[in-house]
């Protein structure tokens, strides 16, 4: 069984590895998630792929609580998924995150 259907907790990176206001591609079992630091040194995950036109979003820009899209400039809130500006109308998935020790984890499925 997949770890994408068990809603297993898998590392994602070491928390250092992203800055605060950044955001860094993850690749697990053929799909891709972005992993983000706020401002305020909370993480977060979401799908890494934009649901408007299928750009990675780790290439696209960190604006407090919105990554913009690199292709086409749409607009999320990474917190929550939610589509916040033309052209996305459709939400990202989000995935939790917790950290143990230096790890940050996403819980997939």
């Amino acid at each position: 069984m997949s770890d994408t259907t068990t809603g297993a907790w898998i590392e994602a990176c070491a928390k250092d590895d992203i800055e605060p206001e950044d955001v860094i591609r993850f690749d697990h079992d053929g799909r891709t998630y972005a992993i983000y630091r706020s401002p305020d040194d909370q993480f977060y995950a979401t799908d890494g792929i934009c649901t408007h036109e299928h750009a990675h979003l780790s290439d696209g820009l960190v604006m407090d609580e919105i990554i913009e899209c690199p292709k086409h400039n749409g607009r999320f809130d990474y917190r929550t998924g939610e589509a916040k500006g033309a052209p996305v109308c459709i939400n990202l998935k989000t995935f939790p995150v917790r950290l143990d020790g230096d790890k940050v984890l996403i819980q997939l499925g």
